[in-house]
């Protein structure tokens, strides 16, 4: 029993290796990344492979964690665990493979948007600034300037 225990341990602490680095975000998800980050600002982008925006502003994302190498971004797409390959291929195309990634794993997608945001309705892009007190600002859209502004604070 001991042995499937640690077996099994071992292999869920590999599935997101295997899954290109991405983490399952499911209920709890979004209070855990908080936890892992708190103190520090926050930066959490969420994006989907079926977003042309969201796919255009990859790049600048990677040339914002290139620039500032303190600031915390983490990236969660709200694409499903059948799309976890072509997202870590996407990822590693704008040079954001090194980044903490997570994607939806709850087939019920409304009840993961409720704990991001009680008032997000499933709009891409979306970036939650979260301070080093816990204060949260919505970028709706593609708004680099104001997530470079915002972390410019924080230098």
């Amino acid at each position: 029993m001991r042995a499937t225990l640690i077996a099994l341990s071992l292999w869920l602490l590999a599935v997101p290796a295997l899954a290109g680095g991405a983490k399952p975000f499911v209920e709890g998800s979004w209070q855990a990344i908080r936890d892992a980050h708190a103190g520090k600002p926050l930066v959490a982008h969420l994006w989907s492979l079926t977003c042309a925006p969201c796919l255009v502003e990859l790049p600048h994302w990677a040339r914002l964690a290139r620039e500032n190498p303190n600031l915390r971004i983490v990236l969660i797409s709200t694409d499903g665990e059948e799309d976890v390959p072509r997202m870590a291929a996407t990822l590693a195309r704008a040079g954001l493979s090194g980044l903490e990634s997570w994607h939806f794993a709850d087939p019920f997608a409304e009840r993961l948007r409720f704990e991001l945001d009680p008032r997000w309705r499933g709009e891409l892009p979306r970036t939650l600034l979260v301070a080093p007190g816990g204060d949260v600002t919505v970028v709706r859209g593609r708004g680099m300037e104001a997530v470079e502004s915002w972390s410019a604070r924080f230098r």
